[in-house]
């Protein structure tokens, strides 16, 4: 299982958006606060989030609280300023993707305080970034392709 660290979010679609890839692949989020929306049982069940239910979704009041709480062995952050590309990165299971708010990104005394344990997505230098729940479906598929999608469907079935 992987674990999907959002700080600070800010935009509500994007967890959404976050929250559905954590129930097709059955990863953990954690929601570091402050929040930039409700995500009570009423707010989820009013914005039609109907595989809510399938989400390990857990709440932190800051950073503090999280490491407290958490016993993070392997962690990666995500960050355009990063130094190394997400190719580069060896996932193992239950590791935790780190990913900042919208607007900025992981702090930066997080990311320096963890800088061997940076990558980033790699993309034209006139792009600012990619959109964050983009960035955490492209991560996410990535470090489940390198522990071979454990317990995950691997085929479909063609009508025909």
């Amino acid at each position: 299982m992987l674990n999907i660290v959002l700080v600070e979010p800010e935009i509500p679609q994007n967890c959404g958006n976050i929250a559905r890839t954590c129930a097709a692949t059955n990863s953990r989020l954690h929601l570091i606060r402050p929040l930039g929306f409700d995500i009570s049982e009423k707010a989820v069940r009013r914005a039609g989030l109907d595989y809510w239910h399938l989400v390990d979704v857990r709440d932190y009041e800051n950073l503090d609280d999280f490491f407290a709480k958490n016993d993070v062995k392997q962690m990666w952050c995500l960050s355009t300023k990063a130094p190394r590309s997400y190719t580069q990165a060896q996932f193992e299971d239950e590791c935790y993707l780190f990913f900042g708010k919208e607007t900025k990104g992981l702090p930066e005394e997080f990311l320096s305080a963890h800088e061997d344990h940076c990558i980033r997505l790699p993309m034209r230098a006139e792009a600012r970034s990619l959109n964050l729940s983009n960035s955490v479906a492209i991560t996410v598929y990535e470090a489940l392709r390198q522990l071979d999608f454990p317990g995950l469907q691997d085929f479909g079935k063609m009508r025909g």
